[in-house]
Protein backbone atom coordinates (compact mmCIF):
# COMPACT_ATOMS: atom_id res chain seq x y z
CA UNK A 1 0.00 0.00 0.00
CA UNK A 2 1.23 3.25 -0.63
CA UNK A 3 0.15 6.21 1.98
CA UNK A 4 -0.24 9.93 0.39
CA UNK A 5 -1.41 12.86 2.64
CA UNK A 6 -2.10 16.62 2.02
CA UNK A 7 -1.62 18.30 5.23
CA UNK A 8 -2.97 21.74 5.82
CA UNK A 9 -3.18 24.44 8.44
CA UNK A 10 -7.32 23.37 8.03
CA UNK A 11 -7.54 20.19 6.96
CA UNK A 12 -5.57 16.99 6.81
CA UNK A 13 -6.27 14.78 4.02
CA UNK A 14 -4.88 11.22 4.20
CA UNK A 15 -5.08 8.43 1.85
CA UNK A 16 -4.19 4.50 0.69
CA UNK A 17 -3.98 3.82 -2.38
CA UNK A 18 -3.03 0.46 -3.99
CA UNK A 19 -0.36 0.16 -6.88
CA UNK A 20 -1.14 -2.05 -9.96
CA UNK A 21 0.57 -2.26 -12.92
CA UNK A 22 1.92 1.47 -12.99
CA UNK A 23 -1.86 2.67 -11.91
CA UNK A 24 -2.93 4.10 -8.68
CA UNK A 25 -6.03 3.07 -7.22
CA UNK A 26 -7.79 4.48 -4.07
CA UNK A 27 -8.35 2.08 -1.08
CA UNK A 28 -9.83 4.65 1.37
CA UNK A 29 -9.58 7.98 2.81
CA UNK A 30 -10.67 10.07 5.36
CA UNK A 31 -10.59 14.12 5.99
CA UNK A 32 -9.29 15.06 9.47
CA UNK A 33 -9.40 18.85 11.08
CA UNK A 34 -5.58 19.58 11.73
CA UNK A 35 -6.01 21.12 15.17
CA UNK A 36 -7.95 18.83 16.91
CA UNK A 37 -4.94 16.67 16.80
CA UNK A 38 -1.53 17.51 18.17
CA UNK A 39 0.51 15.74 15.97
CA UNK A 40 0.38 14.21 12.09
CA UNK A 41 1.51 10.61 13.75
CA UNK A 42 -1.47 10.78 15.56
CA UNK A 43 -3.88 11.58 12.45
CA UNK A 44 -2.18 8.98 11.03
CA UNK A 45 -2.46 6.30 13.45
CA UNK A 46 -6.04 7.28 13.49
CA UNK A 47 -6.36 6.44 10.01
CA UNK A 48 -4.89 3.32 9.67
CA UNK A 49 -6.01 1.99 12.80
CA UNK A 50 -9.51 3.11 10.78
CA UNK A 51 -9.98 -0.24 9.22
CA UNK A 52 -8.06 -3.56 8.15
CA UNK A 53 -4.02 -2.03 9.47
CA UNK A 54 -1.93 -2.20 6.15
CA UNK A 55 1.50 -2.82 5.28
CA UNK A 56 2.64 0.51 4.19
CA UNK A 57 5.72 0.28 1.28
CA UNK A 58 6.47 4.16 0.79
CA UNK A 59 4.76 7.47 2.47
CA UNK A 60 4.62 10.98 1.28
CA UNK A 61 2.81 14.20 2.84
CA UNK A 62 2.77 17.48 1.18
CA UNK A 63 2.90 19.88 4.01
CA UNK A 64 2.25 23.79 4.43
CA UNK A 65 5.49 24.43 5.28
CA UNK A 66 9.59 24.61 4.10
CA UNK A 67 10.62 21.67 4.09
CA UNK A 68 14.85 21.52 4.96
CA UNK A 69 16.65 17.89 5.31
CA UNK A 70 13.31 16.09 6.02
CA UNK A 71 12.22 18.22 8.48
CA UNK A 72 9.09 20.79 8.49
CA UNK A 73 8.13 23.35 11.14
CA UNK A 74 4.39 23.90 9.94
CA UNK A 75 3.61 27.24 8.98
CA UNK A 76 0.05 27.42 10.52
CA UNK A 77 0.04 24.92 12.51
CA UNK A 78 2.09 23.85 16.18
CA UNK A 79 3.95 20.99 14.90
CA UNK A 80 7.24 19.27 13.53
CA UNK A 81 7.32 16.80 10.81
CA UNK A 82 10.02 14.72 10.30
CA UNK A 83 10.57 11.88 7.84
CA UNK A 84 12.74 9.55 10.30
CA UNK A 85 9.88 10.13 13.13
CA UNK A 86 7.37 9.36 10.51
CA UNK A 87 9.11 6.66 8.91
CA UNK A 88 9.22 4.47 12.65
CA UNK A 89 5.71 5.53 13.62
CA UNK A 90 3.54 4.39 10.54
CA UNK A 91 6.18 2.21 10.12
CA UNK A 92 7.29 2.21 6.19
CA UNK A 93 10.54 2.21 4.70
CA UNK A 94 10.42 4.59 2.92
CA UNK A 95 8.79 8.08 3.67
CA UNK A 96 9.45 11.64 2.23
CA UNK A 97 7.98 15.23 3.36
CA UNK A 98 7.44 17.73 0.37
CA UNK A 99 5.75 20.94 0.73
CA UNK A 100 2.48 20.84 -0.29
CA UNK A 101 2.62 23.22 -3.48
CA UNK A 102 5.46 20.72 -4.75
CA UNK A 103 2.65 18.17 -4.08
CA UNK A 104 0.25 19.96 -5.70
CA UNK A 105 2.33 21.28 -8.65
CA UNK A 106 3.17 16.89 -9.66
CA UNK A 107 -0.70 16.44 -9.44
CA UNK A 108 -2.01 19.30 -11.38
CA UNK A 109 0.50 18.22 -14.46
CA UNK A 110 -0.64 14.83 -14.27
CA UNK A 111 -4.96 16.03 -13.75
CA UNK A 112 -6.70 15.32 -17.36
CA UNK A 113 -7.89 18.24 -18.93
CA UNK A 114 -11.89 18.09 -17.70
CA UNK A 115 -10.06 18.65 -14.71
CA UNK A 116 -8.87 21.66 -15.66
CA UNK A 117 -10.86 25.06 -16.53
CA UNK A 118 -8.61 27.09 -19.32
CA UNK A 119 -8.67 30.87 -17.85
CA UNK A 120 -6.49 32.12 -21.01
CA UNK A 121 -5.74 29.68 -24.12
CA UNK A 122 -2.45 31.15 -24.94
CA UNK A 123 0.30 29.52 -27.17
CA UNK A 124 0.70 25.89 -25.56
CA UNK A 125 4.46 25.16 -25.49
CA UNK A 126 7.10 23.32 -23.67
CA UNK A 127 9.00 25.66 -21.02
CA UNK A 128 8.98 26.51 -17.57
CA UNK A 129 5.45 26.65 -15.89
CA UNK A 130 4.14 28.08 -12.08
CA UNK A 131 1.38 26.36 -9.50
CA UNK A 132 0.37 29.79 -7.49
CA UNK A 133 -2.66 28.17 -4.98
CA UNK A 134 -4.48 29.87 -2.22
CA UNK A 135 -6.33 28.65 0.61
CA UNK A 136 -5.52 28.46 4.68
CA UNK A 137 -2.16 30.36 3.07
CA UNK A 138 -0.75 30.94 -0.18
CA UNK A 139 1.38 28.58 -2.37
CA UNK A 140 3.96 29.18 -4.91
CA UNK A 141 5.70 26.26 -7.09
CA UNK A 142 8.08 26.64 -9.74
CA UNK A 143 7.93 23.84 -12.32
CA UNK A 144 11.58 23.63 -14.15
CA UNK A 145 11.90 22.65 -17.92
CA UNK A 146 14.96 20.97 -18.77
CA UNK A 147 14.38 20.10 -22.41
CA UNK A 148 12.66 16.50 -21.44
CA UNK A 149 10.88 16.90 -18.99
CA UNK A 150 9.70 18.99 -16.17
CA UNK A 151 11.04 19.11 -11.98
CA UNK A 152 9.08 20.74 -9.62
CA UNK A 153 11.22 23.40 -7.36
CA UNK A 154 9.81 24.38 -4.20
CA UNK A 155 9.15 28.23 -2.73
CA UNK A 156 7.94 30.00 0.18
CA UNK A 157 7.15 32.95 -2.36
CA UNK A 158 3.44 33.32 -0.42
CA UNK A 159 5.65 34.83 2.14
CA UNK A 160 7.24 37.48 -0.24
CA UNK A 161 6.25 41.50 -0.15
CA UNK A 162 2.93 42.16 -1.05
CA UNK A 163 3.31 45.16 -3.65
CA UNK A 164 0.49 47.23 -4.16
CA UNK A 165 -0.67 48.18 -7.80
CA UNK A 166 -3.07 50.92 -7.08
CA UNK A 167 -4.61 53.54 -4.79
CA UNK A 168 -6.88 51.15 -3.04
CA UNK A 169 -4.13 48.58 -2.76
CA UNK A 170 -2.01 50.84 -1.31
CA UNK A 171 -4.26 52.15 0.88
CA UNK A 172 -4.96 48.34 2.01
CA UNK A 173 -1.33 47.87 2.29
CA UNK A 174 -1.23 50.85 4.53
CA UNK A 175 -3.95 49.41 6.91
CA UNK A 176 -2.85 45.61 7.16
CA UNK A 177 0.97 47.22 7.72
CA UNK A 178 -0.10 49.15 11.19
CA UNK A 179 -1.66 45.68 12.64
CA UNK A 180 0.62 42.88 11.01
CA UNK A 181 4.20 45.26 10.55
CA UNK A 182 5.44 43.18 7.19
CA UNK A 183 2.65 42.37 4.66
CA UNK A 184 2.96 39.13 2.80
CA UNK A 185 0.67 38.06 -0.22
CA UNK A 186 -0.34 35.95 1.92
CA UNK A 187 -2.08 38.50 4.72
CA UNK A 188 -4.16 38.94 1.04
CA UNK A 189 -4.55 35.72 -0.93
CA UNK A 190 -5.89 33.47 1.71
CA UNK A 191 -8.89 32.55 3.39
CA UNK A 192 -8.18 34.89 6.55
CA UNK A 193 -6.87 37.61 3.45
CA UNK A 194 -9.96 37.75 1.88
CA UNK A 195 -11.08 38.37 5.67
CA UNK A 196 -8.28 40.86 5.78
CA UNK A 197 -9.31 43.01 2.88
CA UNK A 198 -13.24 42.84 3.76
CA UNK A 199 -12.05 44.09 7.29
CA UNK A 200 -10.39 47.13 5.38
CA UNK A 201 -13.20 47.52 3.45
CA UNK A 202 -15.72 47.88 6.47
CA UNK A 203 -13.34 50.17 8.10
CA UNK A 204 -12.26 52.27 5.21
CA UNK A 205 -15.42 52.51 2.54
CA UNK A 206 -17.67 54.31 4.87
CA UNK A 207 -20.35 51.46 4.00
CA UNK A 208 -22.26 49.83 7.18
CA UNK A 209 -22.49 46.39 7.77
CA UNK A 210 -25.38 44.73 8.22
CA UNK A 211 -26.93 43.10 11.03
CA UNK A 212 -27.62 39.98 9.07
CA UNK A 213 -24.20 40.18 7.61
CA UNK A 214 -22.54 40.25 10.78
CA UNK A 215 -24.04 37.38 12.23
CA UNK A 216 -23.44 35.55 8.86
CA UNK A 217 -19.41 35.98 9.44
CA UNK A 218 -19.54 35.28 12.80
CA UNK A 219 -21.14 31.78 12.69
CA UNK A 220 -19.59 30.29 9.43
CA UNK A 221 -16.40 30.08 7.50
CA UNK A 222 -15.77 33.76 6.69
CA UNK A 223 -13.98 33.46 3.44
CA UNK A 224 -16.55 31.36 2.01
CA UNK A 225 -19.30 33.55 3.13
CA UNK A 226 -17.70 36.61 1.98
CA UNK A 227 -17.07 34.48 -1.17
CA UNK A 228 -20.72 33.62 -1.82
CA UNK A 229 -22.18 36.82 -1.06
CA UNK A 230 -19.98 38.72 -3.27
CA UNK A 231 -19.91 36.00 -6.26
CA UNK A 232 -24.15 36.92 -6.00
CA UNK A 233 -23.63 40.60 -5.82
CA UNK A 234 -25.28 40.51 -2.16
CA UNK A 235 -23.38 42.88 -0.46
CA UNK A 236 -20.99 45.62 -1.67
CA UNK A 237 -18.72 45.32 0.91
CA UNK A 238 -17.96 41.36 -0.29
CA UNK A 239 -18.26 42.63 -3.98
CA UNK A 240 -15.13 44.73 -3.32
CA UNK A 241 -13.52 41.80 -1.67
CA UNK A 242 -13.71 39.53 -4.05
CA UNK A 243 -13.08 41.98 -6.67
CA UNK A 244 -10.03 42.95 -5.28
CA UNK A 245 -9.09 39.68 -3.94
CA UNK A 246 -9.52 38.09 -7.87
CA UNK A 247 -7.37 41.44 -9.03
CA UNK A 248 -4.16 41.00 -6.69
CA UNK A 249 -4.33 37.13 -7.29
CA UNK A 250 -4.38 37.56 -10.83
CA UNK A 251 -1.05 40.29 -10.85
CA UNK A 252 0.64 37.87 -8.21
CA UNK A 253 0.00 34.60 -10.65
CA UNK A 254 1.54 36.86 -13.16
CA UNK A 255 4.33 38.03 -11.10
CA UNK A 256 5.23 33.89 -10.85
CA UNK A 257 5.15 33.61 -14.18
CA UNK A 258 7.52 36.59 -15.10
CA UNK A 259 10.47 35.30 -12.21
CA UNK A 260 9.87 31.63 -13.78
CA UNK A 261 9.57 32.84 -17.37
CA UNK A 262 6.69 30.21 -17.42
CA UNK A 263 5.82 29.93 -20.72
CA UNK A 264 4.77 26.74 -20.69
CA UNK A 265 1.85 27.63 -18.57
CA UNK A 266 0.65 28.71 -15.10
CA UNK A 267 -2.10 26.76 -12.93
CA UNK A 268 -3.91 28.28 -10.33
CA UNK A 269 -4.61 25.74 -7.53
CA UNK A 270 -5.47 25.74 -3.92
CA UNK A 271 -9.12 25.45 -2.39
CA UNK A 272 -10.36 29.04 -2.96
CA UNK A 273 -10.02 28.99 -6.55
CA UNK A 274 -12.56 26.54 -7.85
CA UNK A 275 -14.95 27.85 -5.63
CA UNK A 276 -14.76 31.81 -7.05
CA UNK A 277 -14.40 30.39 -11.05
CA UNK A 278 -16.80 32.93 -11.75
CA UNK A 279 -15.22 35.45 -10.48
CA UNK A 280 -11.76 34.11 -11.55
CA UNK A 281 -13.16 33.97 -15.35
CA UNK A 282 -14.85 37.44 -15.88
CA UNK A 283 -11.86 38.90 -17.11
CA UNK A 284 -10.50 41.21 -13.68
CA UNK A 285 -8.02 38.32 -12.82
CA UNK A 286 -6.43 38.13 -16.39
CA UNK A 287 -6.32 41.69 -17.13
CA UNK A 288 -4.01 42.08 -14.02
CA UNK A 289 -2.30 38.88 -14.81
CA UNK A 290 -1.19 40.53 -18.41
CA UNK A 291 -0.89 44.01 -16.60
CA UNK A 292 2.64 44.02 -17.17
CA UNK A 293 3.64 46.87 -19.17
CA UNK A 294 6.39 46.20 -21.80
CA UNK A 295 5.71 42.17 -20.99
CA UNK A 296 2.04 42.45 -22.02
CA UNK A 297 2.47 40.92 -24.95
CA UNK A 298 4.35 38.04 -23.31
CA UNK A 299 1.78 37.62 -20.75
CA UNK A 300 -0.84 37.44 -23.13
CA UNK A 301 0.50 34.45 -24.48
CA UNK A 302 0.94 32.08 -21.51
CA UNK A 303 -1.62 29.62 -21.22
CA UNK A 304 -3.65 30.13 -17.83
CA UNK A 305 -5.36 26.93 -16.37
CA UNK A 306 -7.27 26.45 -13.28
CA UNK A 307 -7.14 23.13 -11.28
CA UNK A 308 -10.43 22.01 -10.58
CA UNK A 309 -9.80 18.76 -8.09
CA UNK A 310 -8.79 19.66 -4.41
CA UNK A 311 -7.28 16.45 -5.00
CA UNK A 312 -4.19 17.57 -6.17
CA UNK A 313 -1.82 17.32 -4.02
CA UNK A 314 -2.88 14.02 -2.89
CA UNK A 315 -2.61 12.89 -6.15
CA UNK A 316 0.98 14.27 -6.51
CA UNK A 317 1.87 12.87 -3.28
CA UNK A 318 0.81 9.16 -4.13
CA UNK A 319 2.92 10.03 -7.55
CA UNK A 320 6.10 11.10 -5.63
CA UNK A 321 5.71 8.30 -3.01
CA UNK A 322 5.91 5.49 -5.60
CA UNK A 323 8.58 7.12 -7.87
CA UNK A 324 5.67 7.79 -10.72
CA UNK A 325 6.82 10.95 -11.03
CA UNK A 326 10.00 10.75 -12.56
CA UNK A 327 8.92 8.29 -15.29
CA UNK A 328 5.49 9.46 -16.20
CA UNK A 329 5.92 12.24 -19.25
CA UNK A 330 3.88 15.01 -17.95
CA UNK A 331 2.31 17.79 -19.60
CA UNK A 332 3.82 19.80 -21.94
Amino acid sequence: MILAGDVGGTKTVLALFEERRGQLTLARDVTRPSREFPSLEAIVHDFLNGGPRPDVAAACFGVAGAVIDGRCVTTNLPWTLDEKVLSHAIPAPRVKLLNDLEAAAWGVMHLPAAELATLQAGIPRNGNMVLIAAGTGLGEALIAWDGARHHVIASEGGHADFAPRTERETELHRYLRREFGHVSYERVLSGPGLFNIYRFGLDTSGIAEPPWLKDRLASGDRSAVISEIGLSGGHPLCVEALELFASVYGAEAGNLALKALAVGGVYVGGGIAPKIRAKLSDGRFIAAFRDKGRFAGLMESIPVHLALNPRAPLLGAALVATGAHLTSRSRS
